[in-house]
């Protein structure tokens, strides 16, 4: 495939040569264009032999894909459009967003806040007032 690599992220993109690109005959629309083109595209990566990704992202990759690989390959399908190229172009930006998800950092520990003391204590002034108000509106003889 021609034209710009996909960029995963930052100066890291996706080595054309550790492309595998299958091509087969695609369901859904093409009338009887569909039965001769091979339209459908599976673009397979070897995640665990690459060199292209930094060791960490390749790391955090395999951990995160361990239920999509297969042997070691993650595998993206594309047939959602008439023309190869345009799901050649599904897939590749498919596979880029996919690996840019598995690689990215974990999301920050969340910190505990604490409640300051005055927000709790006016909590719990205003539920005893509701309390109040609700219990003087029974038991009364009339």
């Amino acid at each position: 495939m021609s034209g710009p690599p996909h960029v995963i992220r930052g100066s890291v993109s996706l080595p054309e040569a550790e492309l595998m690109w299958r091509f087969s005959r695609s369901s859904g629309p093409g009338g009887q264009h569909v039965n001769t083109s091979d339209s459908q595209v599976e673009l397979r990566f070897d995640l665990a032999r690459t060199e292209a990704l930094p060791p960490v992202w390749k790391e955090r990759a395999l951990d995160r894909l361990a239920s999509r690989l297969v042997g070691g390959v993650v595998t993206v399908r594309a047939s959602e459009h008439r023309s190869q190229w345009r799901n050649r172009e599904t897939a590749s930006v498919r596979l880029a967003a996919l690996l840019a998800e598995a690689t990215a950092p974990p999301p920050r520990a969340r910190r505990k806040t604490k409640i300051p003391r005055g927000i709790n204590e006016r909590r719990l002034r205003e539920k005893k007032q509701r309390a109040q108000t609700k219990r003087g509106r029974t038991g009364h003889d009339w």
